[in-house]
C-alpha cells in the first residue's frame, strides 16, 4: 500500500468549519503549536500535515478539504491559575505582580488567568490570593516587547 505525500499547509481556509461534526477530522495541538509557524502532525486518520504558515492559525480553523471532509485544528485545554479581583485596587495590583513575572496571561472582566507554572504558584501562595485552577482554552494576549 502505497503511502500518502505529506500535505503542506500555508495558511488556513476557513476561520470555522460549516460541516456537521461527522464531516469533520480534528486534529488536536497544544496551545504552543499555535505560536509556531512551522511543525508537522498527524490526523487520526492517518493524513500527514506540515505547516509553513504565513500566519498563525487558531482553535477551530479548517485547514484542509477532501472530499466535503473538513480537517480543523482545535486547542487543547490546559489547566491555569484563575485569580478573582476583589477591587479595581486589588486588580491593579494582581496585573502588576503577575506581569512581572513574564509569564502569558489572560485578562477578562473579573479575574485574570496566568500560565500553570510555579514562579505563579509562589506568588499566590506568598500574596495569599484567592484562586482557581480551571482547565481552559488558554488564549494569552500577544506580547510586543517595548511596542510603540
Amino acid at each position: 500500500m502505497p503511502s500518502c505525500p505529506m500535505l503542506l499547509v500555508t495558511r488556513m481556509l476557513e476561520t470555522a468549519s460549516r460541516n456537521p461534526p461527522e464531516r469533520q477530522i480534528v486534529i488536536t495541538a497544544e496551545r504552543r503549536q499555535f505560536l509556531k509557524r512551522r511543525w508537522r502532525t498527524t490526523a487520526p486518520d492517518g493524513t500527514e500535515f506540515g505547516f509553513d504558515l504565513e500566519s498563525r492559525l487558531h482553535d477551530g480553523a479548517v485547514i484542509h478539504r477532501q472530499d466535503d471532509i473538513d480537517f480543523i485544528v482545535r486547542q487543547i485545554p490546559e489547566r491555569v491559575y484563575q485569580v478573582p479581583f476583589e477591587s479595581p485596587a486589588h486588580a491593579a495590583l494582581v496585573a502588576w505582580k503577575t506581569g512581572n513575572l513574564h509569564l502569558p496571561a489572560e485578562i477578562f472582566d473579573g479575574f485574570i488567568r496566568v500560565l500553570h507554572d510555579d514562579a505563579m504558584k509562589a506568588l499566590l501562595d506568598r500574596e495569599g490570593w484567592a484562586h482557581s485552577e480551571p482547565e481552559v482554552l488558554f488564549q494569552p494576549l500577544k506580547a510586543i516587547a517595548h511596542a510603540v
